[in-house]
């Protein structure tokens, strides 16, 4: 089975955070195998470059890999921009992409603490 993780709860757990998570999300983690969208890369280095993370998103990310086995979704960006495409509920292009990428990966669940994403994708996991 896998999961994906959205830009904060891959924060969490990257950093370590995981208790403030779900009970459902927690149980999902330790049985799943958890993969990120590439566009959590680009809104983590988002983030750092407005001071909102300290951490580049590359440095982030090889401390999920190499201390949870936490891997980086190799889908085709072709697929996964034409689902965004039909994610019409947000603004939001970080949100539509890495909604996006788990729907093309046959529906898998999305472990997110968003209330937006969780109103218009069905597999949330918080």
């Amino acid at each position: 089975m896998i999961a994906y993780l959205d830009t904060h709860a891959f924060i969490r757990l990257a950093l370590g955070r995981s208790r403030l998570m779900g009970r459902e999300a927690t149980r999902l983690i330790q049985q799943a195998e958890l993969l990120i969208s590439p566009m959590v890369l680009v809104e983590l280095e988002y983030l750092h470059e407005i001071g909102r993370l300290k951490v580049h998103s590359r440095d982030l990310h090889t401390k999920a890999e190499h201390e949870l086995g936490l891997k980086l979704c190799e889908l085709p960006f072709a697929a996964v921009a034409n689902a965004a495409i039909d994610e019409t509920w947000t603004r939001d292009v970080f949100d539509r992409i890495i909604v996006a990428n788990a729907r093309v990966n046959g529906l898998a669940p999305l472990i997110t603490a968003d209330e937006k994403i969780a109103e218009n994708y069905p597999r949330t996991v918080w």
